[in-house]
């Protein structure tokens, strides 16, 4: 019987096709190679698809990707559903969310549609970064507010009607707005609230103005805050602020395994450029670091009082805050990182790999998608790749793998306009491929593994 044809017309075709798929893997488990065309995917099984070049990125041998959707518009976060459809927040012309489907088993979408029109019940708040699927809900977020729609059934690939509103009343600010979200095991929704300032200077971004000493930003902003995920009308103020000190965070996930939530908290900027007499340029290009935070409820990672210094290991005071780049002062009551990256990569997505279709080695580890810095001139821009740290019993083991690169597609990267791609969203799919999204055109990737190495 050919599947492809037997389910094509189906408007829940792949919902059926999924399941047989994953069978056939478990017969045929072979790899990909091919002929020299972009376009041309090779596949050699029904669930191993991969394009000849990877859709132009570079993966670890034994891995091949191909490309779901070329260019959906300004893509950020993305969800699979359990029977492969996807959902991606955009930026694009189109505007809103969108659905995308594959009916012909080639992992390709060839159905996508729009909906929310951008702006939630006509709100004006453009939806930004946060997309889960999670207890039979489709979540996301904008600037100001949480929503939800139930899932779609009989076969529909939009929600119904306008969202649900489950958590609002967060902040108005121009920086560091997006709400990006996640769930544990217990019930509980996690809501970044980015801090609105750089560094809550007294006059933000002037080069030798002090810190405010306490930082009023740190209320209401810069920090972690939970919720019940099972009830709507919720505020921010009602909610439970579980932790503070945290600049902004674009990439969280809940790690089952070790109980704990995990966030990727973006830097401080500028160094140099405040704090001429302290730093070079080349310090104000790898300080301070990116750092990836185990949190508990009452955490404080310490910003904007310090930041975390990849070379010296420590957290220093910042400038604002009397630090010349070696004092620890206060620094010594702070939450340290457990793992911690480059300057200025920009960590805006983190996922907890708990698939079987990867290798052993990578369940239960972190892939976290850098969408590339801005600010390292006059040494070239750097991140724009997907990374891999390995984890056992629940803490990161040894320093970050590059998994996934090339996504620039220039080397050396003179400005961030340079970029062709950048990586910004990840997602597990049913069968425990990968999904990558770009945020410059919207490409979208489908990892897998082939289990084949040269």
């Amino acid at each position: 019987m050919d599947i492809k044809t037997s389910f094509s017309d189906s408007p829940t075709g792949s919902a059926y096709l999924f399941p047989i798929l994953s069978i056939l893997t478990l017969l045929l488990f072979t790899g990909c190679g091919g002929s020299s065309s972009q376009n041309e995917t090779i596949e050699a099984n029904p669930e191993i698809v991969c394009a000849s070049d990877n859709g132009g990125i570079t993966l670890p041998d034994g891995f091949c990707a191909s490309l779901v959707v070329d260019s959906l518009g300004r893509a950020r976060h993305i969800a699979v559903a359990s029977n492969g459809d996807i959902y991606v927040k955009t930026r694009s012309e189109e505007g809103g969310i969108a659905a995308l489907r594959d009916t012909t088993g080639d992992f390709k979408a060839d159905v996508i549609e729009h909906f929310s029109d951008m702006t939630p019940m006509g709100s004006g708040i453009l939806w930004e970064t946060g997309m889960a699927i999670h207890d039979g809900y489709l979540w996301a977020s904008n600037t100001e507010a949480v929503y939800r729609w139930p899932m779609p059934e009989g076969g529909a690939l939009v929600p119904e009607g306008d969202p649900e509103i489950v958590v609002s009343g967060f902040p108005e600010q121009r920086s560091h707005d997006s709400k990006s979200i996640t769930f544990d095991d217990n019930g509980f929704l996690y809501v970044n609230v980015g801090s609105p300032s750089n560094a809550c200077q007294e006059s933000p971004r002037t080069p030798g103005s002090p810190g405010l000493d306490p930082c009023p930003q740190l209320e209401r902003h810069a920090g972690i805050w939970r919720f019940r995920a099972d009830s709507l009308g919720q505020t921010q103020q009602g909610g439970t602020h579980y932790a503070t000190g945290i600049r902004n965070v674009v990439g969280l996930d809940w790690n089952t395994e070790a109980g704990a939530l995990f966030v990727m908290q973006h830097g401080r900027d500028q160094l140099r450029t405040l704090w001429p007499d302290l730093y070079t340029q080349e310090e104000s290009a790898e300080l301070p670091a990116e750092e990836m935070l185990r949190l508990s409820e009452g955490a404080d990672a310490g910003w904007p009082y310090c930041y975390y210094d990849r070379q010296q290991e420590k957290k220093v005071l910042a400038p604002e805050y009397g630090g010349e780049g070696q004092e620890v002062g206060r620094c010594s009551e702070f939450l340290d990182p457990v793992a911690a990256f480059p300057g200025h990569w920009a960590p805006n997505g983190l996922l907890f790999y708990t698939g079987e279709h990867f290798p052993e080695r990578y369940r239960g580890g972190a892939f976290v998608a850098f969408h590339g810095s801005w600010n390292r001139a006059p040494q070239p821009q750097q991140g724009y790749k997907v990374t891999f740290t390995l984890f056992e019993d629940g803490r990161p083991v040894g320093d970050y793998e590059t998994f996934a690169d090339g996504f620039a597609g220039v080397d050396p990267i003179p400005t961030r306009s340079d970029a062709e791609y950048r990586p910004i969203g990840l997602a597990m799919g049913p069968n425990g491929e990968l999904y990558i999204s770009d945020s410059q055109k919207g490409r979208i990737w489908r990892v897998v593994y082939t289990g084949n190495s040269e």
